[in-house]
């Protein structure tokens, strides 16, 4: 995950719209008894009240790259003494690491595995941090195809900004379904999979921008010098009222997310 630091208050605008997925997945998860959870890529706590009442006696154990959005997660969940963070890239994960003697009845991660290139190879090292018996259950974004990704693409594909970016830094395409599914389908583990297009009917000013500014787009916006900055915002943002016209109702958002859940043998 990038090292660059992340605004939590930035990312949590739309935090109903971004919690819906992990309430979705979670109750399609249902392990009847999970009482050891591990949250990879926890960001700052929003999914935290949601494992909590659905799992009231549970030890969680929340993970994330960005000391911001674990800052913010601690100060959520302080009266929870059942809940505790990691500050951890998810590429170095371990039982060690992670202060655990034995493998826990859920991992889960909701949009975080898409900001790892490399992420599909680590779902085997992943999946060994579940019991036997236990789930591993995700949900990653789809939406790369969408008007919002390919006009980031483009326009910072463009030579005045394009000088400033460096590729590799920049949020990439995830799989296909099939593709996940056929990642996680090992000897001893059954998988579900599923997707889902949510159209969030968004409120304010350039409201998609504000979306993908503190996800998508936060690499490109933090590599640009300032006046570069402003014109890509600029730029960006006029593409995008054009993509997403507002509506009497608000900006109508559409935003497809994919599904998978993995549970080992017993």
């Amino acid at each position: 995950m990038s090292s660059s630091p992340w605004n939590p208050g930035a990312y949590l605008t739309y935090a109903s719209e971004r919690t819906q997925p992990f309430i979705d997945l979670l109750q399609r998860t249902q392990p009847p008894e999970a009482t050891t959870i591990i949250d990879l890529g926890c960001g700052p706590g929003n999914g935290m009240p949601i494992l909590r009442a659905m799992y009231p006696h549970a030890q969680i154990i929340g993970v994330d790259s960005s000391a911001e959005m674990l800052e913010r997660a601690a100060v959520s969940t302080e009266a929870d003494s059942g809940i505790r963070y990691v500050h951890a890239d998810i590429r170095d994960l371990s039982l060690e690491a992670l202060g655990l003697d034995e493998p826990v009845d859920l991992v889960v991660s909701n949009a975080a595995l898409q900001w790892l290139p490399d992420h599909r190879a680590l779902l085997p090292q992943l999946m060994e941090l579940v019991a036997p018996g236990g789930t591993f259950s995700v949900q990653i974004p789809g939406n790369f195809n969408a008007p919002s990704h390919r006009l980031l693409a483009e326009h910072a594909a463009k030579p005045e900004f394009a000088r400033h970016i460096d590729p590799d830094s920049l949020l990439q395409p995830t799989a296909e379904l099939t593709d996940y599914i056929l990642d996680v389908a090992q000897p001893g583990w059954t998988v579900e999979a599923w997707e889902t297009r949510y159209h969030h009917i968004l409120q304010g000013e350039d409201p998609v921008f504000q979306w993908i500014s503190s996800t998508a787009a936060r690499p490109v916006l933090q590599a640009l010098p300032d006046a570069e900055r402003e014109q890509f915002v600029a730029d960006y943002t006029a593409a995008l009222r054009e993509a997403y016209p507002q509506s009497r109702i608000g900006t109508i958002l559409p935003f497809r997310r994919m599904f998978f859940i993995a549970r080992r043998e017993g």
